[in-house]
């Protein structure tokens, strides 16, 4: 099964030195026992646009659609056996990066 778990935090590119060496080594993890999929950070939220070209709209919005504090500042697609192991691997990212996470099943 595959899985999203994503990275919630109230500043983009925010993890210090630490935080970061603790991301590569789950990362290498996820890779070594197969789990990983895809992983990356992402801007925050101010820089996004929302996009709307259904049927007759053409709407184009410098904004998110999160209007909060917090945001989705990165992610990993991961796989995992069910979704036990998934929880188990995302309290493991969650601990390395020392933020927040979402865990989401694929439809």
């Amino acid at each position: 099964m595959k899985f999203v778990i994503f990275v919630i935090d109230d500043r983009s590119n925010s993890a210090d030195e630490n935080e970061m060496a603790a991301i590569d080594q789950f990362n290498e993890s996820l890779q070594k026992n197969g789990h990983w999929i895809y992983a990356c950070g992402i801007v925050d939220s101010k820089q996004a646009k929302t996009i709307d070209f259904r049927k007759d709209n053409q709407l184009i919005t410098a904004e998110s659609i999160n209007s909060g504090p917090d945001f989705i500042s990165g992610f990993w697609i991961i796989e995992a056996l069910n979704q036990d192991q998934a929880e188990a691997l995302a309290k493991q990212g969650s601990h390395a990066c020392n933020r927040r996470v979402e865990l989401r099943a694929q439809l």
